[in-house]
């Protein structure tokens, strides 16, 4: 699987539904930095541990001009309990189709227990100020990884 985007080159921009009933377009967020993270799917494990480890260092996000976006492919009634349960700060954007997914070069062939299927593979992108990427995660390990993206913003400044 080809990577789509190189870090430097401009984001494409995309428009989806997010939780709170919301559509968030990526060049209305130009002038602040973006994290967004690729996650599998709502209420899991380590879907869950992720997303509470991005909240629990929202704030410092926050200073540093980083606004966090979580995308996956559930439905935008799944993002609004799953965001109201963990109570995360930030929206939750759904992409159904895989389109946004496809274009990040996350939604890929994935196997469990010799079963293959599609799937999205655990990735963040850092996106500056004027629509670039900066830095991409594949293939994430939860553990740790908020604080990593968080250097890595604070590396930005």
């Amino acid at each position: 699987m080809e990577n789509l985007l190189q870090p430097g080159q401009p984001v494409p921009d995309f428009t989806l539904p997010a939780s709170g009933g919301e559509n968030i377009t990526l060049s209305s967020l130009r002038g602040s930095k973006v994290v967004i993270y690729f996650y599998p799917k709502n209420m899991t494990p380590a879907c869950t541990q992720e997303a509470c480890d991005f909240r629990d260092r929202s704030g410092e996000f926050r200073q540093l001009g980083a606004v966090v976006l979580g995308i996956s492919g559930d439905p935008v009634k799944s993002h609004d309990r799953f965001r109201e349960k963990q109570q995360l700060p930030f929206p939750l954007l759904s992409d159904e189709d895989h389109e946004v997914c496809r274009l990040f070069g996350v939604w890929q062939l994935k196997k469990l227990y010799g079963r293959e299927y599609e799937g999205i593979v655990r990735s963040t992108f850092l996106i500056d100020e004027e629509g670039r990427l900066v830095k991409e995660w594949r293939g994430v390990r939860v553990k740790g990884h908020a604080d990593q993206v968080v250097e890595a913003v604070r590396a930005l400044r």
